[in-house]
This record gives structure tokens, C-alpha cells and sequence, in this order.
């Protein structure tokens, strides 16, 4: 039985140019098919009707981006790619693409050719999107409501990446793509390449019908973002008496960063078909998608650290009124901040301190899947068989180090700091200051929404560009050096049945799935901290190893406040030689006389697990189709079954650390009812409903109790919780669809999901003295938080040295009930049905889509640090003040909107995108995961634009221009409430793509 179609839907349908499936249509569409009119298209024409045809027949509710020539999907990102896509959002990292939000959430699944892949860390989304190129993609399928048969995992939806599959082409498919990249903002001026082909055929052979695609691609990519950071969540009390105190409360200056992220990516990838058919009633074949990257980060972080101490005396000359809003119902207030001024040095020299750090790590990750199967179909039976291998190996070499500058122009002088150190070695103390840091001066300036700051040049102490970049005078500080590997994996068997009756139920499917998830994290780890002089040799004894930092901080907003001379250890050298590397350094503390000894990177006791779980599933689903109404109804059921392997560490009683391998089981069962209803309530019209129930299991590492140090006090320990629940979400959708044209759609929707045992991110935070800001320097530390024994005391401490307590966050299942719902509204029109009316102008056609959301429920919430909340009695006047909020989700948009101008005619295809969308709490702050409010920051608005124009030369040649990010739009973060204080800013590049495409 067949639903009919009118004439312009089954147009729609009809256009296409290059071949694809669809479930069959029955006789009555297939007769009135035959007296209408086939409208001839290609490009970006022949990819939106093609994905408007799929998403019409389907019988739940999905979204389908076709590619519109081989290997041509509307953006190199996969990521950016689903930006179209209503209802989708993503988060980039240095302006690319790498995380995607499905209705407002992350808790999503990635599958490719309905196989499930893992990613390189331990999250349960899949592929990371940056590791696979477009080119090897034919389309990207999004499923907003599953059917029964549709594997668990995913809150907001599943994406299925779909490959050419060869046994469907009409004609040999041969293509070669060559591009080059360049980035506004990368010091290197070269375009980097990206090459892909495709080749594709199918025979008539004697034993059957055989057919074969390989698609391979090789991309580089250079992209760089300038990321300034300031933390002004201090205060100076009107009534404190200091030196720098006003006739006003205000926030002082407490940190400054300037933050130089540049990313280098390798990538190669190749899919592979084959396909085999006997008969017409029989099938195998054989997937391989290969997946080989390597993303090189060649980092710096230059830090004014210290200059906390200095808000007593350091008054600034200019300040803002900040109103921090409402968190929970309870009104914040305002206070004033700082703007401008400079921060002298301390009396003594000591403050503040000016540090170059170097972030040098890679991820390199082989990800590989193999699909192996085979389906028969009978007159009233269908059956499949697969099975099916999934694996993502990782590792991430890191080498970073950090480098104090030892001004020349302090009292606490190089020659001081060495003379105070052979005292204390003499005398047996530490009366005498001989930390290997010492004072510089800075200049800021937060006006204008810029987050600047450098070298005050007309003072006195201020060192001079040739002193900033003397070898003499920094000295080692960090070295932290990382091995990381992880081994994911998924290997699974699925048969899946179809019986097909002759009735209104027009068939049924079952089937069962099992599967087999692993994931393994082994930290290889060194981190060593050099605190006094004596320790840390001068860089004049390992000079070979120092070059100029990039000097082009202001390129992206032309600033003229910024620190642009400084000194780092070779990133590109210690990458390609790391032992050569650490054989130097060790040699110069050998030299200077320092006792600490740089040990090569071991496993670390406490940073590994081992986790497998192993789950069947059965599933059960009727397929109905009467008058105009279509749909399925099922249940799915699963079991799984969790074994963990990790260490468990105890101390014996001379203190020797203990290890002892601790396996621990556990397994939990889901019943999970879906249905699907979809009416054809008039020719052109369409109505979908759907209701299901699924799962979303906790990330691997929030189930470990692995712990991580690092030798910063700022970063939070993150300390997973292996008793973390599934957790479980109930959804409704309602949709409406008018086919109103050729290629050509309105649509509204709604979606409402409830979810419980919701993951949150609770922070715990150490205590810090209201007055002079230390926190607790032994363990156990009473006030919150955990000691880090490796992590330097800083400003949380009367002395230089280390151990402190530091923040600690984990993931907790919210006890309290959560609710997302929306609105989605999306338009597809297209002028080519005007050629006689319009001309030239009938090449036109728009995309639109609007989504509104909004999140509510839940309890867990988060809470101010000590000096914060500090901080907001000033601001209230609520002198015990203890501010909490509920979290929310994070990475949540309530508005968000796309707008696509196209235009195809002549042989030219033009496109052009603007994306928008709301601020969003997020944890992702600056090169930290540590929150110094205690809460999430927020993400402000943020649109891009991207545009791309190609031309047919002739029939096999095309050109084309891609640009992204044209109007180079920065990310903005601001502490506490949407633009309440600016405490972050991403400038991001522009990156340009040429290149040609040629067809055999």
C-alpha cells in the first residue's frame, strides 16, 4: 500500500542527478510519476531537492545535507557542515568547528554507514568531527526521532554519516579536488593543501553485479586564535584603609593571560565500498573508512601573575560599572572594575611576575571501521546480517614548558636572587628571598571591550624589548611532559528482520545487536617544578633551545597594548626531538648546580582505568501504513554489563605507595518504547508526531577515579565518579511540513524532552582567606577542594614553594527532574520554476531556519568560591552572602538562527551563510578549566559568515572560493551573567580556500 503524492512533491522526487534509494512508493506513485514533468538540476539545486525527497518519504522525523558533486558537502568541516541543519548549533576551537549541539546538547551519537564509531577520548559521541574530511562524505543524516530500531545513546540526535554506496551509480564516478587553505592570522603566508578523489563503478559480471568506491583525501590546515584573558574576581574595600583603596568598593586586576593558540592539522582519510549482488534478491558488501590525523599545537601563554598581591597598592586610574545580575532570583547588584592603570612593582621587587609558557602537544589518532554483511530478501522475508569493528587509537605526546623573565631593572635582581640563595643554602633557612621569580611591571587597558595589557615602557623598571629577549635573563620554571595514550574500541553484531503483510500493519521488524565497548586511558606523565633559583638554570645554557615568540598579537583587532618580545622553548624542536630536548635542559640545571633531576615521562598509577561493557539489544517494531496515515510503533530493550578495571593507592607505614589493581562490576537493563506517526493531510502537506524513550550513557572518565595533577594552582582536579547513572530522557516531537514548490518547503516543529539523573559539573572550591587570599597548604584540605602536592603555592601562600589546595570538579547525576523544549522553523524556496518570469534572477534561492529553546528543572547547583562571595557582599550588602545557582545545561542557546542566499545559473554556484546564535553557559574558559567565579561563564552572541562561489569551466573542470569567518567575529565570554564582566575574548582568523575539481 502506497501513500499518494501530488505532483509537485513527486517532482521533487524525481529530481535528482545522482542516483539514490528510497523505500518503494507503490504502484499508484510510481504511474503518476510517469505523466510528470522531470525537472533537470544539479549542484546545490540537485542536493537540496535530493534531501528534500529523503526527508519526505521518511517515516520519522530526520534531516538529510546531500552533497552536491562528489565529495562537495557545503563546508570542508563536518561540523560546520551540521550547522545547517535546524536545530543544530556548534562550538569551534580557534574558530574551527569541533563540537556540535543537537536541540541544546552535546549527549548526541555519530555513526557512519549506521555503524557506531568512538572518538579519541573518552566521550560517548562519537568521531570527533575535525578528524574526518567532508571530501569523503556523499551526506549527513540526522535522526531527531529514533524509531525502534535505532541504536541507544543519544539525547538530542544521531548522526549518520553516510559514504557512496556503488551498486546505486548510473555511470562511472572519477574525481580529483585540489585546494589550498590559508589563515588570516597564521605566520606562515603559504596555502596549505587538500587533495581528495573518488573513483566509483559497478559491472555486469557472470556470477552477478559487482561494484566498487574509494574515496581518499589528504588535508593540511593552519589555524591560529589570539585569546586575551583578565580575572577581576578580587576586591578592594572602600572602607579596607590600603593604599589603592577608593571612595567606592571595586574589582582590581587579579591575572592576566595572552594566549597565542595555533593549530596545525594532518589528516588522511579513505573510504572504501564493495558490493555484491548475485541476484536481485541478494547482497554483501564490505565497508573500510580509515581515518589517520595528527593535530600539532604550537602554543603560548604569556602570564602577569602575582599582581594579586599588588591590588593594595596598585590603583588604577580608570574603572566601569559592572551589574553581575541575577543568579537564581537573587539580585547581585553592581560594583565597580578596573579599566586602566599600571601595577608597579612590589616594595621588595618580588611582584608581579611575567612568565612565557609554550603549550607543545599533538593528539595523533588512527581511527578505523570495518563493516562486513550481507541482507536477502524472499517474498514476504528480508533478512541482514552484519558485523561490524570500531577502534580510535590516540595518543598525545605534550612537552610544555614555562620560563620566568628575571628583570634586570628589579631590586630583586638576578645577582640578588643567586646572593640571597647561597645565604639561605649557608644558613640553612629560607629567611631570604631566592624564588626564581621576580618583579615587572604592567600597563592594561580594558576599555573598548579589549582585554589588553603589556609593558609599561616610560618606567623606570620596565626591561626593554632586548632584555625581554636575552637568554639571560629567563630561567626554567615547568616541565611538563605527557605520552598519553587511549584505546577505544567497539566491536558488534547485529540481524535484523523484516516480514512484510499484505494489510494496514505492512510489515514488521525485529532484530537483535550485540556489542562489545571498550575504553582504555594510560597516563604517561612528568611534571617537574622549579621554584628557587638555585634550581633553575639561566636560558643563556640552553639557548640552542630558545626562539623569538610570534610577535603578531594584534593582528586580528589592530591593539597597540600587548607584549610582543618575549622568549619560548622550540615547540617545533622539542616536538621532533623530545629527549634531545630534555637532555639539554637537564644539562643546564647540571651546569647551574641545581639538585632536581627531569625525569622522562612513567605511567601514573592513579591516571588509568580499564573499562569494557558488553550490551545486548532486541528490538521489536510494526510498520503501518492506511488512508494517510503512515508510521511505525516498537520497543526497544537492552542489558548491559560494566566491568571497570582501575588502581587502588595506599600508603604502607614507611609511606611507600601501594598499588593494587581493583575491578569492579556492575549492569542495569532499559525498556525503551518509540513510536512514529506521520499524516499526509494533503497532497503537499505533511504532519509528523513522535514519542520514544532512550539513554545516554556517563563518559568513561566520569566513571574513573583517575586524578591529575598539574604544577598550576588554577586548574580544577577533575575526579570522576564511578556510581554515575544512565541517564534517561523521554521526547515528543510534532512537525509540520508544506511542500509549497519545486524544491521548495515550510516547516514548524516543536520538541519537548524530559530528562532525570541529568550529568552536571559541580566545582568544589578551597577556601580562601577573605583578607590575604590563602588557602589551606596541608592535607587534608578541610575548606574544599583537594591537595595537589605538585602545584605551585603562588599567591595562595605567605612562601614560594609547593603543595596547596586546589578546586576539584566531578559529574554528579541531578537528583531533580530537567525539561527542554522548543520551536523550530525552517524555509527552503527556490526561483528556478521562474525562468520565463525572472531570467538570470531565477538562479536565486534561500535557506532559513530559526530554533528557540529553553531549559528548566533541575538541582544540583553551583557555588561562589570564598572570593566571590566576598566579592557579592560588597555588592549586596548581605554580609554573610552564599550565592548558589542551579547549573542548567550547558552549551544551551535559547535563539539561534541560519540564513543561506544561493544562486546557481550560467555554471555559477554562489553561496552565502550568516549563523547566529544566543550566549550559552559553557566551562570551556580560556587555557584553564578552573571557573574563578565558581560558575560557568557565558558565551556571548556570536554570528559568522561564510561564503563560497564555483564555476563550471566546462563539464569536467570547476573552480571555486571558499571563505570562512569573512567578517573575523570574536567569541566573547563574560563571568556571571551574560554581559555582566568581561573576563575572556577569542579572536578568531579568517580562512580563505582556493581550488578546482576535475571530472573524468
Amino acid at each position: 500500500m502506497g501513500h499518494k503524492l501530488s505532483k509537485i512533491t513527486l517532482a521533487v522526487l524525481s529530481a535528482t542527478s545522482l542516483s539514490f534509494a528510497l523505500p518503494a512508493l507503490g504502484q499508484e506513485a510510481q504511474n503518476e510519476a510517469d505523466d510528470t514533468e522531470v525537472i533537470q538540476v544539479s549542484g546545490i539545486r540537485s542536493s537540496l531537492t535530493n534531501a528534500l525527497a529523503e526527508k519526505r518519504d521518511a517515516s520519522n522525523l530526520v534531516e538529510i545535507i546531500q552533497s552536491e558533486d562528489i565529495g562537495k558537502l557545503p563546508d570542508q568541516n563536518l561540523a560546520e557542515v551540521l550547522e545547517n541543519v535546524t536545530g543544530v548549533q556548534i562550538t569551534r576551537t580557534a574558530g574551527v568547528g569541533t563540537g556540535v549541539q543537537i536541540r541544546g546538547t552535546n549527549a548526541n551519537r555519530t555513526e557512519i554507514n549506521g555503524v557506531s564509531t568512538v572518538g579519541s577520548g573518552s566521550g560517548r559521541s562519537g568521531i570527533n568531527f575535525e578528524d574526518v574530511s567532508a571530501a569523503i562524505i556523499s551526506a549527513v543524516e540526522v535522526t531527531k526521532a529514533p524509531s525502534a530500531k535505532t541504536i541507544e545513546g543519544s539525547v538530542g540526535g544521531t548522526v549518520n554519516l553516510r559514504t557512496i554506496r556503488p551498486l546505486q551509480l548510473d555511470e562511472t564516478l572519477a574525481s580529483v579536488r585540489v585546494q589550498g587553505e590559508n589563515s588570516s592570522l597564521t605566520t606562515d603566508s603559504t596555502f596549505t593543501p587538500r587533495l581528495s578523489g573518488t573513483y566509483g563503478d559497478n559491472w555486469e559480471l557472470d556470477a552477478g553485479r559487482f561494484g566498487a568506491v574509494f574515496s581518499v583525501s589528504y588535508a593540511e590546515q593552519d589555524v591560529t586564535a589570539f585569546r586575551p584573558r583578565t580575572d577581576r574576581d578580587n576586591s578592594v574595600a572602600a572602607a579596607s584603609g590600603v593604599d589603592s583603596a577608593q571612595s567606592f568598593d571595586y574589582l582590581p586586576i587579579q591575572f592576566f593571560v595572552q594566549d597565542y593558540d595555533n593549530y596545525e592539522y594532518e589528516t588522511k582519510n579513505f573510504a572504501g565500498t564493495l558490493e555484491f549482488a548475485p541476484n536481485d534478491n541478494t547482497k554483501f558488501f564490505f565497508d573500510v573508512v580509515i581515518n589517520d590525523q595528527e593535530r600539532r599545537q604550537e602554543s603560548s601563554r604569556i602570564q602577569a601573575s602575582g599582581i594579586s598581591g599588588l591590588k593594595d597598592i596598585a590603583a588604577p586610574s580608570a574603572f566601569e560599572t559592572v551589574d553581575f545580575g541575577s543568579l537564581d532570583g537573587v539580585d547581585l547588584g553592581s560594583i565597580q572594575a578596573a579599566t586602566q592603570g599600571v601595577i608597579p612593582l612590589d616594595a621588595d621587587g618580588s611582584d608581579g611576575n611575567l612568565r612565557f609558557s609554550g603549550d607543545t602537544n599533538s593528539r595523533i589518532t588512527k581511527s578505523e571501521i570495518y563493516r562486513l554483511g550481507g541482507e536477502w530478501t524472499g517474498e514476504n522475508l528480508k533478512v541482514s546480517v552484519e558485523v561490524a569493528s570500531t577502534s580510535s587509537d590516540t595518543t598525545t605526546p605534550s612537552f610544555n614548558t614555562t620560563l620566568n623573565f628575571i628583570n634586570p631593572n628589579s631590586p630583586l635582581d638576578a645577582a640578588a636572587l643567586a646572593a640571597n640563595n647561597a645565604a639561605n643554602e649557608a644558613n640553612g633557612n629560607d629567611d631570604l628571598y631566592d624564588s626564581n621569580e621576580n618583579g615587572t611591571p604592567f600597563i592594561y587597558d580594558l576599555t573598548g571591550g579589549a582585554l589588553a595589557f603589556g609593558i609599561p615602557t616610560g618606567d623606570a623598571t620596565a626591561p626593554t624589548a632586548e632584555q625581554l629577549l636575552d637568554p639571560a635573563n629567563v630561567v626554567l620554571r615547568d616541565v611538563n611532559i605527557g605520552r598519553n595514550r587511549s584505546e577505544n574500541g567497539e566491536d558488534a553484531f547485529r540481524t535484523d528482520f523484516t516480514y512484510y503483510i499484505d494489510s494496514m500493519i505492512t510489515s514488521v521488524d525485529f532484530g537483535y545487536r550485540y556489542s562489545k565497548t571498550t575504553s582504555l586511558l594510560d597516563e604517561i606523565s612528568s611534571n617537574v617544578g622549579l621554584r628557587d633559583i638555585g634550581d633553575s638554570p639561566s636560558g643563556d645554557l640552553f639557548s640552542e633551545l630558545l626562539v623569538a615568540g610570534p610577535d603578531n598579537f594584534n593582528d586580528a583587532d589592530g591593539r597597540e597594548l600587548y607584549i610582543r618580545d618575549f622568549l619560548l622553548i622550540d615547540a617545533e624542536r622539542v616536538a621532533s626531538d623530545p629527549d634531545g630536548a630534555l637532555a639539554i635542559l637537564q644539562n643546564a640545571i647540571d651546569q647551574h648546580g641545581g639538585s632536581i633531576s627531569i625525569d622522562a615521562p612513567t605511567s601514573s598509577s592513579a591516571g588509568f582505568f580499564d573499562i569494557e561493557e558488553k550490551t545486548h539489544a532486541l528490538y521489536a517494531q510494526a510498520n503501518f501504513e492506511h488512508g494517510m496515515f503512515r508510521g511505525n510503533f516498537g520497543v526497544r530493550y537492552l542489558q548491559t554489563d560494566v566491568t571497570s578495571t582501575g588502581n587502588s593507592i595506599t600508603e604502607d607505614g614507611d609511606g611507600n605507595q601501594l598499588v593494587t589493581q581493583v575491578t569492579t562490576e556492575g549492569d542495569y537493563n532499559f525498556v525503551l518504547p518509540r513510536i512514529n506517526l506521520v499524516a499526509d493531510v494533503h497532497d503537499d502537506v505533511v504532519v509528523r508526531a513522535g514519542w520514544g524513550k532512550d539513554i545516554r550513557r556517563p563518559d568513561f572518565d566520569d566513571l574513573s577515579t583517575s586524578v591529575t595533577f598539574s604544577t598550576s594552582p588554577n586548574p580544577a582536579v577533575s575526579i570522576g565518579n564511578p556510581g554515575l547513572n544512565p541517564e534517561e530522557v523521554t521526547s515528543f516531537d510534532l512537525s509540520a511540513e508544506w511542500y509549497f514548490a519545486e524544491a521548495s518547503v515550510f516547516s514548524v516543529g516543536i520538541f519537548h524532552k524530559k530528562r532525570s539523573d541529568l550529568f552536571v559539573q559541580q566545582q568544589s572550591n578551597p577556601f580562601e582567606d577573605s583578607v590575604t587570599g590563602y588557602r589551606d597548604l596541608t592535607d587534608p584540605c578541610e575548606g574544599g577542594g583537594i591537595f595537589n602536592p605538585i602545584a605551585d603555592v603562588n599567591v595562595f601562600g605567605p612562601e614560594v614553594g609547593v603543595g596547596v589546595c586546589v578546586p576539584t570538579t566531578t559529574k554528579i547525576n541531578d537528583s531533580g527532574e530537567t525539561t527542554q523544549k522548543g520551536i523550530e522553523f525552517a524555509v527552503q524556496y527556490d526561483l528556478a520554476g521562474f525562468e520565463d518570469e525572472l531570467g538570470w534572477a531565477s538562479g536565486f534561492g534561500v535557506i532559513a531556519n530559526y530554533t528557540k529553546q529553553e531549559f528548566s528543572g533541575g538541582d544540583a547547583v553551583n557555588g561562589a568560591t570564598s572570593r566571590a562571595n566576598t566579592v557579592f557582599a560588597l555588592s549586596t550588602g548581605i554580609e554573610d552572602i552564599d550565592v548558589t545557582a542551579v547549573q542548567g545545561l550547558l552549551d544551551l542557546s535559547e535563539n539561534a538562527y541560519n540564513f543561506t542566499l544561493y544562486y546557481e545559473k550560467y555554471g555559477i554556484s554562489a553561496r552565502m551563510r550568516y549563523t547566529w546564535r544566543e550566549a550559552y553557559r559553557s566551562t570551556d574558559f580560556g587555557s584553564t578549566s578552573s571557573l574563578p567565579w565558581g560558575f560557568p561563564v557565558v558565551q556571548e552572541d556570536r554570528g559568522q559568515l561564510n561564503a563560497s562561489i564555483n564555476y563550471d569551466v566546462n563539464d569536467q573542470l570547476n573552480i571555486g572560493l571558499e571563505a570562512v569567518n569573512i567578517t573575523e567575529s570574536e567569541v566573547e565570554q563574560s563571568c556571571i551573567n551574560e554581559g555582566a564582566l568581561l573576563c575572556y575574548q577569542g579572536l578568531t582568523d579568517r580562512r580563505i580556500t582556493a581550488g578546482a575539481t576535475y571530472r573524468f
